[in-house]
């Protein structure tokens, strides 16, 4: 079994930053790197793409709204063909960055509340992944299950792998359940460890709803905000360990499908 470990790093601002993204690439095998809207600068993109070049971690375009103060987590009313130039845009910009670093960026995946929309929507996002495969036909797209974007990637005939967000909840179609409900961001490390467990040994996860839900992603994800969340990951990975499975970066792996 061959799993990828990732996290969204890049997430400061200027001199502010958002969890330890230098501890958390020891652990990993994929980071998705915040492009300058929802978070990020040119400045901590060069940097990070810097340091998960010399650890051999995979590079990630995260791409959002335009959304600094709330974190690319609301909702914004933007024409499509203006979003589609915006997810270029950021695509672009950590694409330059990491051709500088003599790398370059393997996968993307859709941040926040524009994440959540095109997931839910497949007119959204097949506007958006057609976006994504005119830039680089050869990109990965990185997401928690979608029949949207999954079929908007087959239909573009991009990479999909599914992702498994550890400390999310999701409902009985795999959709993440909206950060405002009980239940929805899993804080007790022991829980989303247990989620993990059951998820590598049966491949099922239990929803918000309660029922099981057959899943076998191509990656795990862990937040890089979340407090705690190098150690959680050195769990997450000694998890795979013991199961019997390998971390192995997005671009390595022989299973994901197209």
């Amino acid at each position: 079994m061959q799993i990828d470990l990732n996290a969204d790093l890049g997430e400061g601002y200027g001199p502010w930053r958002m969890g330890d993204d230098e501890a958390l690439l020891d652990v990993l095998s994929s980071a998705n790197i915040a492009c300058g809207f929802h978070a990020g600068d040119p400045l901590i993109m060069e940097r990070t793409v810097r340091a998960a070049v010399a650890r051999g971690v995979d590079i990630g375009a995260h791409v959002g709204f335009p959304d600094r103060q709330g974190f690319g987590r609301r909702v914004m009313q933007v024409e499509r063909d203006e979003l589609c130039a915006m997810v270029v845009y950021q695509l672009g910009a950590l694409a330059g960055i990491a051709r500088a670093q003599g790398a370059r960026v393997t996968h993307m995946s859709f941040h926040g509340a524009l994440g959540n929309m095109a997931a839910a929507d497949a007119a959204l996002a097949a506007p958006l992944v057609a976006a994504v495969a005119r830039f680089d036909p050869q990109l990965t797209v990185l997401t928690s299950p979608s029949r949207a974007l999954e079929q908007a990637a087959a239909a573009h005939g991009l990479r999909i792998a599914k992702t498994f967000l550890a400390d999310r909840a999701c409902d009985r179609d795999g959709l993440l359940v909206p950060r405002r409900l009980p239940g929805a961001v899993i804080h007790d490390e022991a829980q989303v460890l247990e989620r993990v467990r059951r998820l590598l040994a049966e491949g099922v996860v239990v929803t918000h709803e309660g029922e099981r839900l057959p899943l076998r992603p191509h990656a795990i994800l862990v937040h890089g905000d979340t407090p705690g969340a190098v150690t959680l990951a050195r769990a997450v990975r000694a998890a795979v360990a013991e199961a019997g499975g390998e971390v192995v970066p997005l671009s390595h792996q022989n299973a994901a499908s197209t």
